[in-house]
Parts: structure tokens; C-alpha cells; sequence
């Protein structure tokens, strides 16, 4: 091999890392086999060219080039580690965990591989082995506010006051194209007819604006729509707007976390919902506290939450979820100068089969 060929490669392998670090997962993997039809078999090459693979939903090629390198260095904690992530995405949790034991006994300082860990395990419902391997992702220099999330979601103790933004912006762009098929498939998603159909039952008259607060996809812009003259949607993640603007039923939507937009917006309205929103934050009175800035008097305020089992105000739930008591939400109307409309227990979905207890509350701003 001629030096100018190897440094062509180089250069291809180099180019191939940049755009995997942006994000252009296309153009890595096109950099990348340019680089090995110079340099073949190069395992850093390969491991990087496994990662766009399983960023372009293709795991069973990333496997294919991850485990050629395994053959070849046994010892590539690089491989191990994506080969983990590949059979987390074939939906072969054993073998993964398999991967990422064996990446921190090669390194017992691989912060991420020790959050990949706990996470199978959590979903495994290993709660007591996950919780040491959030804590040595923790330790190790992994994001303390996501491992934290995850740590009390199988520890049961110090639950943040929210999810982790970037935790929930993720994890809807990611789902974005599967959400609706899913939630109205196997889980058997309600919250957003149940909270719909009670409103109309309870407020019996139109509404001059609206705000559809996590509105999604926009499951809930369509039935909501019917009741009034404007419907503005707010959300965290831009690939669940971009679906919400393709029903056509919102006069405008913004891409903001909920909290904010409810202190920022110069926009009033006499009707808010939000329908299976809250299970990603644990803390509602910056939420109340918003919805009664932008709300009319006499506005309703509308939406959903899972129940909590406890008598505490909010929990964060094995499911990675918040669920909410009733005598919470009562304590935060009457602070926020909303009365109880009416508070009535349905369900709002399924897990693994099993209906989710929810509460479906209306309140009125004084």
C-alpha cells in the first residue's frame, strides 16, 4: 500500500468521524466504506462504520462489521460496547448485557456502558443490579442528571422534580415515526378520547382559543378541534410537531419545553389541555402556576395523569413514569385559584397488558 493510499484512508476515516459526531449518519457510513475499500479491515474503522449502522436502523449490519473486529481483537472495548447497542436494538437483551459485561470488565470505568447495563437490567426488572450500575455509570462521569433519572426510577427514593429535558426530547424525536401505531396499538392509548369526551359533556359550549400543551403528534388536536376557533400545540420534540402540523388542525404550534412557553407566551386562552403529558414531570405547580398566566377567567383546564398508589404527592414509577395523587392535584387548584371541576378515575392505557389507573381532571381559573 502506497503511503498516498493510506493517507487517503485516513483522511476518509477522519471525514467519516465528523459526520458521525453531527449526527449525519448517511454520509459517515458512505466515508467510512470508502476508507476500508482503501485500508480493509481496519477495526477502528469498522466499529465507527457498526455505530452509523445502528444510528441508521440497520443493527444486523452494524453486527456484522462489529463482529469481525471482535475476531480480530478480542480485547476492542470499542466493538463490545457497540455490538451491545446492536443487540439492545435487534431486541436481544440477553446477549447485549452479555456485550456490556463484558466492556466494563475490559474497562470498569466505561461510564456507558455501565448505563446501557442498568437500563436492560431495569428492563429486565433487575431493580437492585441496576441501581449499582446507574450509580457506576454516575461515579465514572456518565450524565448524573439522566442516570439519576434512571437510578430513582428503580431505587424508588430522590426522584428529580422532572424528567431530564433531553431524556424526553430524544426520546419522542426518536418515536416519533412509530408513536401513534404504538400507542394506539399495543398499549391500547385512551387518554386523549376519554379527556375529549368528558369536556364536551362538562363545558357544553365553544371555546375562542386553545392550547394543546404537549400536544404531540396531535392525537388530540382532531377531537379538540371540534370545540373551538383556534387551537395553538406546544412541544418539546420537533419530529412530533412536524406530525402534529400534518393533520392541519393547528392554527400554530411552537417547539419549546411546556414549563417555559407558559411563562414566555403573550397568547391567552380560555381552554387548555394536555393529554398524557404530566408522566414526565413529577412537580406540577410550575405547570399550574403557567396554565393560570395564559388562561381566561372562567377558562378550563383539562388533562390527564396516572394515579399514584402512595399517598405522597407524586411518584416516579418503575415504568419511568410520574403518577399523581388526587389530594395533590386538589392541594395545587386551590393554590392556583382553580376550582375542581370534576375528577374522575378512567383509564389511560395499557402496560404489558395491564390497565394504567389515571385521573382525568377539570378545573375552572377563578
Amino acid at each position: 500500500m502506497t503511503a498516498e493510499c493510506f493517507a487517503r484512508a485516513r483522511d476518509l476515516f477522519l471525514e467519516g468521524t465528523r459526520h458521525l459526531e453531527a449526527g449525519r449518519w448517511a454520509a459517515a457510513e458512505s466515508a467510512l466504506l470508502a476508507s476500508l475499500a482503501l485500508v480493509p479491515a481496519r477495526p477502528s474503522t469498522l466499529v465507527n462504520l457498526g455505530a452509523a449502522r445502528i444510528a441508521l436502523g440497520r443493527p444486523q449490519e452494524a453486527l456484522e462489521a462489529l463482529d469481525e473486529v471482535i475476531a480480530a481483537e478480542p480485547d476492542d472495548i470499542d466493538a463490545w460496547f457497540r455490538r451491545g447497542q446492536a443487540l439492545q436494538a435487534l431486541s436481544r437483551p440477553d446477549e447485549a448485557l452479555a456485550c456490556f459485561e463484558k466492556a466494563v470488565a475490559i474497562d470498569p470505568t466505561l461510564a456507558p456502558a455501565w448505563s446501557h447495563r442498568g437500563g436492560i437490567l431495569k428492563d429486565l426488572r433487575r431493580f437492585d443490579e441496576a441501581a449499582v450500575c446507574f450509580r457506576h455509570a454516575i461515579a465514572h462521569g456518565a450524565d448524573p442528571d439522566l442516570n439519576g433519572y434512571y437510578l430513582a426510577t428503580v431505587s424508588g427514593r430522590d426522584a428529580p422534580a422532572a424528567a431530564p429535558r433531553h431524556y424526553v426530547q430524544r426520546l419522542f424525536d426518536d418515536y416519533a415515526d412509530q408513536f401513534d401505531e404504538h400507542l394506539l396499538g399495543p398499549l391500547h392509548y385512551q387518554a386523549h378520547t376519554v379527556l375529549v369526551r368528558h369536556l364536551e359533556r362538562l363545558a357544553a359550549r365553544r371555546f375562542a382559543s386553545a392550547l394543546d400543551l404537549g400536544c404531540g403528534t396531535g392525537l388530540c388536536g382532531p377531537l379538540v378541534k371540534r370545540l373551538v376557533d383556534r387551537l395553538d400545540g406546544v412541544d418539546l420534540s420537533r419530529k412530533m410537531l412536524d406530525k402534529a402540523v400534518a393533520r392541519g388542525v393547528y392554527d400554530h404550534v411552537v417547539q419549546a419545553e411546556l414549563g417555559a412557553h407558559l411563562q414566555s407566551t403573550d397568547r391567552r386562552y380560555d381552554l387548555v389541555v394536555s393529554a398524557d403529558v404530566f408522566i414526565y414531570i413529577g412537580d406540577l405547580a410550575p405547570v399550574f402556576g403557567g396554565a393560570r398566566r395564559v388562561m381566561t377567567p372562567g377558562g378550563l383546564f383539562c388533562f390527564s395523569v396516572e394515579l399514584a398508589e402512595g399517598d405522597q404527592d407524586f411518584e416516579l414509577t418503575r415504568h419511568s413514569r410520574y403518577a399523581h395523587s388526587e389530594a395533590y392535584l386538589r392541594n395545587l387548584a386551590l393554590r392556583h385559584g382553580f376550582d375542581v371541576v370534576e375528577l374522575l378515575p378512567d383509564t389511560v392505557r395499557e402496560d404489558q397488558r395491564q390497565p394504567i389507573a389515571g385521573l382525568f381532571a377539570y378545573f375552572a381559573r377563578r
